[in-house]
């Protein structure tokens, strides 16, 4: 049996086996995520919420941005709190006053520290213990938990009002005044929001020390602390780093350049290309490519500063008609929108070329494809609007508007627009590949990985759809993680590697034998960790101690092939400078360059800071995790968007000599943009973050009394020189692009 085939073997293997694990802890987890009770009812027998409180109460945080306005256990926007934390702390020291003036008579504060301790100590049970009855499906509340209750959810119907007494906290939270105008849907979020802090801080059914979220968030108050699971799997993720970085040493020192890398030809092998009328077509998606990162820049800038003067820009009153939750929205969903195009396009431009063949009817198909683009950027954002400036409604607001979910978070409708338009571009991709794949040759594997990875594309975002309006939390995070980490992180990432070694073999560099072992082997390494990785997101979204421990294992073995890569980096870019006519795809392959340094930087070094249960404990939703997420999405994805865009346009005006210039500036700007970015703002504020919670709670470091300290201020002021290089790099490629077409022979 050739290497080949055995690999092809394994591969198979391994996604069987991955995703047989991956549904039966999703099974695992619809049994035994955090129960929605019929009722929340105090001792004396007033009834506090009911489900359909909670459930109409997560509408409304849907609809006014979900996450991207502060987050829920975690996941969501950086600035405003996260609501389950910071509800949970208002409800224990609400408890804590209680306790102490039923018991001795005096406040909490004015205590000697041990009667503060033995109040602790009568306040902990309450909060922590199960009164969850099964039979009855009701939550019981002693009298006292009842009042606290009731303060804290005042308080909240306070904030999401236009209330003067707390306009200061909606500044700090970056919320428009009245951000819920109506006062029952602010009562019913309020419901929501104590569901979610009710499962952070109760132990599960059987437990004594493990809450339905596995403790978080930290708040030593009722002693959600980390579990005895979170430290053991935490350092077995660190055993698994270190023993994958060694096997796969052993293997590159053993097995690479055993193979005599082949001579460069004389002459460009693309030269000759012939450009079909739907290659042609393509060059329109690269137009929306630069269009809208250079949107999703003003955006990122218009969401930073909102941290700064809260509900202005300058003065000027942006929070009215743009509030924080939507400039968020774009910002993110753009970022997948313009990445997700460029390879889109891509696609649709190396299908004819790998094959040599332009089916009937390609160019429309490409051209209706655009055009349903457009329809559902415009669609979905217009939606989104009308959602969170509460036009639309809670009745339409699922299907037409915001679902809160970050980066999914598009109206279901546009979700399913969106599905049925990759698929589209799976058929379209496909027929063309087709005729390769009936090809027996040295490249045969290869362009069946392309096509593989092709249909994993279309039918795995297919995920965003498996979940309902009123679908449990816990249960939408499992399936929208799906979409972020195994579509975009999982699949893109395989369907890259498969072009760019195709582009590779094409051109001379590598050999069409090698490359396929190699793409091969490195898939298997790649979704080996990657597809049961996923669950390293679902820490603290209701799953069980099986979710933890695959996550830790498995996310740790994403950071392994990232360890060499760096020197096939080198090794690519010395062969790339063996002949003349390589310099025609000088930029391209800088761009992959520096894919490979931010996958080591942004994935590994700075992804594996945050991996570990224990340290994602700490760090989840605070700005080391907003370090990985820039400079990894950006970094990897958005650079080897870049790079593929390249290319296909080098192929569509072979003609024009490139402006050295321009992309020269362009490319150190937005690598050095994106490092400043990291160093001067993300990095110092995240470790300022990770020290107020380890000192004070979860709830402290992402509060408005610290959020709002000068020291903070200062450092995203410092974010301005990391965005203004970086923004120029955006705008020197968009130069480069419309020059390419507004003025081609500028350069000659």
């Amino acid at each position: 049996m050739s290497i080949t085939k055995r690999l092809w073997l394994g591969l198979a293997a391994l996604l069987i086996a991955s995703f047989a694990v991956m549904a039966w802890l999703g099974v695992d987890l619809i049994h035994t995520a955090p129960p929605i009770p019929n009722r929340v009812i105090a001792a004396n027998g007033q009834v506090l919420y009911t489900r359909a409180d909670i459930e109409r109460g997560r509408q409304v945080w849907q609809s006014i941005g979900g996450q991207q306005l502060g987050s829920i256990w975690g996941h969501g926007a950086l600035l405003a709190p996260d609501w389950s934390a910071d509800w949970l702390h208002r409800e224990t020291e609400a408890m804590l006053e209680l306790q102490a003036r039923s018991d001795a008579g005096q406040s909490y504060a004015s205590m000697e520290a041990g009667d503060q301790a033995k109040t602790q100590a009568s306040v902990k049970p309450l909060i922590r213990s199960n009164t969850f009855d099964a039979s009855k499906q009701d939550i019981v509340v002693s009298n006292m938990r009842a009042q606290a209750i009731s303060n804290v959810a005042a308080h909240y119907e306070s904030v999401f009002s236009n209330d003067p007494s707390t306009h200061a906290l909606r500044e700090a939270y970056a919320m428009r005044e009245n951000t819920v105008p109506d006062a029952d849907n602010r009562r019913a979020m309020t419901a929501f929001f104590f569901w979610t802090a009710w499962a952070a801080s109760t132990d599960r059914p059987g437990e004594t020390h493990r809450t339905y979220t596995n403790n978080w968030p930290y708040e030593p108050l009722i002693g959600n602390t980390p579990t005895s699971d979170t430290f053991i799997w935490s350092m077995f993720s660190i055993l698994f780093l270190i023993g994958g970085v060694g096997l796969l040493a052993w293997h590159y020192a053993a097995y690479h350049g055993k193979e005599a890398m082949p001579t460069p030809p004389a002459q460009d092998p693309l030269q000759g290309l012939t450009i079909t009328p739907s290659m042609k077509a393509t060059a329109k998606y690269f137009w929306v490519v630069v269009a809208l990162f250079l949107c999703q820049i003003l955006l990122g800038a218009t969401t930073a500063h909102f941290q700064v003067e809260g509900q202005e820009a300058y003065g000027f009153k942006i929070a009215e008609f743009l509030p924080y939750a939507l400039t968020r929205s774009w910002h993110t969903q753009l970022a997948v929108l313009w990445i997700a195009t460029a390879w889109l396009a891509t696609g649709l431009y190396i299908g004819p070329a790998i094959s040599g063949h332009e089916p009937k009817y390609q160019r429309a198909g490409v051209n209706f494809l655009f055009v349903c683009l457009l329809i559902i950027v415009v669609g979905s954002f217009t939606g989104q609007w009308f959602a969170v400036m509460q036009k639309l409604g809670l009745k339409y607001n699922f299907w037409f508007g915001h679902q809160g979910w970050e980066y999914v978070d598009i109206g279901r409708f546009w979700q399913a627009f969106l599905f049925v338009g990759l698929l589209v571009w799976l058929t379209l991709v496909g027929r063309a590949l087709w005729p390769a794949m009936k090809r027996k040759d040295e490249m045969s594997s290869i362009v069946g990985l392309l096509f593989l990875s092709t249909v994993a594309i279309g039918l795995f975002y297919g995920a965003g759809l498996m979940w309902g309006e009123n679908s449990h939390i816990s249960v939408v995070e499992y399936w929208r993680w799906w979409v972020v980490h195994l579509w975009v992180e999982g699949f893109f990432e395989v369907f890259a590697v498969a072009v760019m070694s195709f582009l590779f073999v094409k051109l001379g560099l590598l050999r069409g034998k090698s490359a396929t072992i190699n793409v091969l082997f490195a898939t298997i390494v790649y979704l080996s960790g990657g597809v049961l990785g996923m669950f390293h997101h679902l820490y603290f979204a209701g799953t069980t101690t099986a979710a933890v421990a695959l996550g830790a294992s498995f996310s740790a073995l994403e950071v392994v092939p990232l360890a060499l890569i760096g020197l096939e980096a080198y090794e690519t870019w010395s062969h790339s400078r063996a002949t003349p006519w390589m310099e025609r795809y000088k930029w391209p392959i800088m761009f992959f360059l520096a894919t490979s340094f931010w996958n080591l930087v942004g994935a590994g070094l700075f992804g594996f800071l945050v991996n570990t249960p224990l340290a994602l404990f700490y760090m989840q939703g605070m700005n080391l995790t907003a370090l990985h997420g820039h400079t990894a999405l950006f970094g990897v994805y958005g650079m080897l968007g870049i790079g593929l865009m390249l290319f296909c346009l080098r192929g569509l005006k072979p003609e024009v000599k490139w402006p050295e210039g321009l992309l020269r500036g362009s490319f150190w700007s937005l690598n050095i943009g994106l490092g400043l970015m990291g160093v001067l703002t993300l990095l110092p504020m995240g470790v300022l973050q990770l020290n107020a919670a380890l000192e004070h709670g979860y709830w402290f470091a992402r509060s408005a009394e610290f959020m709002n300290r000068p020291i903070i201020d200062m450092l995203v002021w410092m974010r301005m020189p990391g965005d203004l290089v970086f923004s120029a790099g955006a705008v020197l490629l968009g130069v480069f692009v419309a020059r390419k077409w507004l003025r081609p022979n500028a350069a000659k």
